[in-house]
């Protein structure tokens, strides 16, 4: 399990795109991936915005690196049902950090990588918890727009973020090589589904009832910390 930035920036990534998005309602809607892969991208996801979507202590004795997409209704599940207890219960107290890989998949949630883009450019602002909670809250509403986003963006005024500070990272599509790190990145680590844990060296997938991420944390940080008592 990686326990430092280098870590997990060192993990080797694996060739893969993300759909391209238009940010003007007049614009086409996000096209599908293609067959072919690009070139494998040897770089990691940046490290200040790796720190803009991690929860927790630097030293905290437990890392969770979540790999989640943002249409999947499964992954709004455990982003609503489950991880607001967790972050009380294991984040806040200093037990647990929590890291956010982005895992859109695209061919079969079209607004993914559209809603993924979004919360990069607010991590980019130190908003990407805030947005985060409002994409999963209204998923219902978003995913099956067939132009998310002029919806999207009104979670910018939600947060207190200005559109026009917004908008070129939006456009320029500033962030669409980090969410494609992201989901090279989530492979590597062997995610093929969301949402998807990598909690102790293993990897958990699916969203489960709040008791059983209790049960494993509780399991890994009992044996992380028993040598200091």
């Amino acid at each position: 399990m990686p326990t430092s930035w280098t870590a997990l920036l060192a993990l080797t990534l694996l060739g893969g795109g993300a759909a391209t998005y238009a940010w003007t309602a007049r614009e086409p809607a996000p096209e599908t991936p293609t067959a072919a892969s690009p070139a494998p991208d040897r770089q990691g996801p940046d490290p200040d915005l790796l720190r803009a979507r991690t929860k927790g202590d630097s030293t905290a004795p437990v890392t969770v690196v979540e790999m989640s997409d943002f249409q999947c209704p499964f992954c709004r599940r455990f982003a609503t049902e489950s991880f607001p207890a967790l972050d009380s219960e294991y984040v806040r107290t200093g037990k647990v950090r929590w890291i956010f890989l982005n895992f859109p998949l695209t061919q079969i949630h079209p607004n993914a990588a559209a809603a993924a883009e979004m919360a990069m450019c607010s991590a980019e602002q130190g908003r990407f918890w805030p947005v985060h909670d409002l994409l999963y809250k209204h998923q219902a509403l978003w995913a099956p727009l067939r132009d998310p986003g002029q919806f999207l963006l009104t979670l910018a005024d939600s947060v207190g973020m200005s559109r026009d500070s917004l908008l070129p990272c939006l456009q320029e599509g500033r962030m669409r090589a980090q969410v494609e790190r992201d989901a090279n990145t989530s492979a590597r680590i062997g995610a093929n589904s969301t949402p998807t844990f990598l909690i102790g060296g293993a990897l958990l997938s699916g969203a489960y009832p709040t008791d059983l991420y209790r049960h494993i944390l509780d399991s890994i940080y009992t044996e992380k910390t028993s040598g200091r008592r």
